[in-house]
């Protein structure tokens, strides 16, 4: 990809590599702000997706959450605090 000479520091050669893959980072970063900018409509629509997805997982888990306390606080109340033939046994 790149035409390195020769070099004896492993540092160096390290500092190289990681040099170029944040160089072609950077163009694809601009390349990505460029498609953002020429597809603005598309991207707030796949936005808008994504965040009314987002919410109705939301609402969803919440539903689940709030039966299942309703069905803990019913389980809790019909429970007793004394059982027949129950013993704890201590090590």
């Amino acid at each position: 990809m790149f035409n390195h000479r020769f070099q004896s520091n492993p540092l160096t050669r390290a500092t190289a590599s990681v040099a170029g893959m944040v160089f072609i980072a950077g163009l694809m970063l601009i390349g990505f702000a460029f498609l953002v900018f020429v597809l603005k409509d598309f991207f707030a629509l796949l936005a808008a997706m994504l965040f009314i997805m987002a919410g109705i997982g939301t609402i969803g888990f919440a539903i689940k959450l709030f039966i299942a306390s309703r069905r803990f606080g019913r389980t809790a109340n019909l429970q007793a605090d004394y059982r027949e033939n129950v013993r704890i046994h201590r090590r």
